[in-house]
């Protein structure tokens, strides 16, 4: 997908939350969501381009959902429904490299009636949220046939 798409993409994001759809935007530390994932009391959801979990691999657990689907946000939101079986109350956490895209995507699936989405902040390369999935060391799967 080219880099107009991630921009549009933001762009309708930022439209939703100037119209008054922002809602607040619990996080959750990379430690805790693996737990959660290892529970079974959350579902992961990488955000991520394929080129992206190649390159990193992806968190153990975590369900790909490339925000950058062909069909726009609405087909991402679509996508990531069969993740969940259907259920816009389902526990999703979300992750992306660094926590940017993550913060725009939330905000997003909380205007279409996601009740409960976290945010991995630091994402799995880290930011100033903290240090990253991957340099927390937490288990990572290669990248093969899902991508």
């Amino acid at each position: 997908m080219p880099v107009s798409s991630l921009r549009r993409f933001a762009f309708a994001v930022a439209l939703l939350a100037a119209a008054g759809f922002a809602h607040a935007t619990p996080d959750l530390a990379a430690p805790d969501a693996a737990a959660a994932v290892a529970a079974g009391k959350i579902t992961l959801i990488d955000i991520r381009t394929p080129p992206e979990w190649k390159e990193t691999g992806v968190a153990r657990g975590a369900k790909l959902v490339n925000m950058l689907h062909p069909q726009g946000a609405p087909g991402f939101a679509d996508a990531l429904l069969e993740q969940v079986k259907g259920d816009r109350n389902a526990p999703i956490a979300l992750i992306c490299r660094t926590g940017n895209r993550t913060t725009q995507v939330q905000r997003y699936l909380q205007s279409q009636g996601f009740t409960q989405v976290y945010n991995v902040k630091e994402g799995m390369a880290g930011s100033t949220a903290g240090p990253g999935w991957l340099k927390r060391g937490l288990p990572v799967e290669t990248c093969s046939t899902q991508c």
